[in-house]
């Protein structure tokens, strides 16, 4: 019988420990990363720049009529009238209406965080080398719908293929108490290698089958300026909202070695240039730095494999 509901509901044990200090420390840092498969450092990032994108992602979900009326736009409380008049349907896995999202990746601003000084620095100690911020950026709107499920624990690999070296930097756009739903990490697990998956209805439509994992949840309180990055292999989920109308936003960006393989679906913006072209997104930009920036870059390509993306259920 599949035990991915009991591991899945297993309470935190460990809190995260900030690694700021061992950015000074680079060995000591590569240590931690090697035995938990995350880290998580506080305030690294700069705020004024996280507050000027979260502004800018709530003024789009005000112009579509989300927003409370009896609060502060940056308070970022939802109208929960007509946000739950919305159909999970029309989201496409995105958050938000289809439409709506494009607006959002639209915004300089958004993209702009992927390319922080801080950030970026800190995956250079991490991986000793060049590092390739990947160009598709992902911005997490997650809105007090009633049907909305709870991202489940699940890897990223099997989401974005191309090297397992590659890490998922995950950050707020805003403060972030565990009760709003913010990353908790199975530590340790990225060791395991690809687990197998079965359906499920939150973000991302899979969830990894824990089978027998004797490892322990990690979790922690954000706040602005907070990030954790894990490896593609680290299983993680989403803790569930239960701060009523209050919004979550954050971002997930991704970042591996310059000179290893990335897959071809990584360059293209979020929901694929099919729909959604560079040229669309980069229109009115002013940072001419921020565009394109990966094509000057003898990357080595790889190819999307489905059979990676749906292993066979584990039986545990």
């Amino acid at each position: 019988m599949s035990r991915v509901s009991d591991n899945d509901k297993k309470a935190a044990t460990r809190i995260f420990k900030d690694a700021v200090p061992l950015l000074e420390q680079p060995e000591a840092l590569r240590e931690r990363a090697e035995k938990d498969g995350y880290l998580f450092f506080k305030g690294l990032l700069d705020k004024n720049e996280l507050r000027q994108a979260r502004s800018q992602m709530l003024h789009v979900m005000k112009q579509w009529g989300l927003l409370s009326s009896q609060h502060a736009i940056e308070e970022g409380i939802g109208d929960h009238e007509a946000i739950n008049k919305l159909s999970l349907e029309s989201f496409r896995g995105y958050g938000v209406p289809w439409e709506l999202y494009k607006q959002v990746q639209r915004l300089e601003s958004f993209h702009e965080l992927a390319h922080q000084p801080a950030l970026l620095g800190a995956f250079r100690t991490l991986f000793d080398c060049e590092v390739l911020p990947h160009p598709r950026n992902i911005a997490r709107i997650v809105m007090p719908h009633r049907e909305l499920k709870a991202t489940p624990s699940h890897q990223d690999f099997i989401h974005i293929q191309g090297t397992p070296v590659t890490w998922t930097a995950w950050f707020p756009l805003g403060d972030c108490p565990r009760e709003l739903g913010g990353l908790s990490m199975l530590e340790g697990s990225y060791k395991s290698g690809v687990l197998g998956v079965t359906e499920h209805g939150g973000a991302g439509g899979l969830e990894s089958v824990l089978c027998n994992m004797d490892l322990e949840w990690a979790e922690g309180d954000y706040e602005i300026g907070d990030v954790i990055i894990f490896h593609s292999h680290t299983v993680h989920k989403a803790l569930p909202n239960q701060q009523g109308n209050q919004i979550r936003l954050s971002c997930d960006f991704r970042y591996q070695p310059a000179h290893l393989p990335i897959d071809r679906g990584s360059l293209q913006p979020h929901g694929g240039e099919a729909v959604l072209p560079w040229e669309e997104v980069y229109e009115g930009w002013m940072n001419d730095n921020l565009k394109y920036y990966w094509k000057e870059l003898p990357l080595q390509l790889s190819d999307w494999d489905e059979n990676v993306r749906w292993q066979k259920e584990k039986i545990c």
